[in-house]
């Protein structure tokens, strides 16, 4: 089945990326495999991903979703060239997400890079899956894609 066909069908397709040098992935994996549990259709394109080529990713893949993974502490700065290079693809429809260590101060900041949802370290996977649904308007259809990087898909 094609993309616009599980899109039209209601199945939420998620891309979830490591960006920066942050070599921890333990977090996204789980998030991952939570969300297929929730019948999502997911994508992780591995660690150590430019900004560039999360935006080059989500660009091609055409994801609802866009989530990023970060436990360096350089969440701010990853989260501001991440935007910039999705700005500069042209993507300006995706639902952006960012999890990890994030501290309480940083939220608005990283609100006002454009970041739709904050997860900090100890969120559950059921906020992140109904914050997901809200946000995207819809509910689980699929099984979801058990594929955990892009050329899985």
């Amino acid at each position: 089945m094609n993309a616009d066909a599980e899109t039209a069908r209601g199945t939420i397709r998620v891309l979830i990326a490591k960006p920066g040098l942050d070599g921890h992935d333990v977090g996204a994996k789980l998030i991952c495999r939570a969300l297929v549990d929730a019948g999502m259709d997911v994508t992780y394109t591995g660690l150590r991903q430019s900004p560039e080529e999360i935006a080059a990713s989500v660009k091609k893949l055409r994801p609802d979703v866009l989530g990023l993974s970060v436990l360096s502490g350089a969440h701010a700065l990853l989260c501001r060239k991440v935007a910039a290079a999705l700005r500069e693809a042209g993507v300006h429809d995706v639902l952006f997400i960012v999890g990890g260590v994030v501290p309480e101060r940083d939220r608005a900041l990283l609100e006002e890079l454009g970041v739709d949802g904050v997860f900090a370290t100890g969120s559950t996977f059921d906020e992140v899956v109904a914050f997901i649904r809200e946000r995207t308007g819809r509910e689980r259809t699929g099984r979801g894609n058990t594929g955990h990087d892009e050329g899985a898909r």
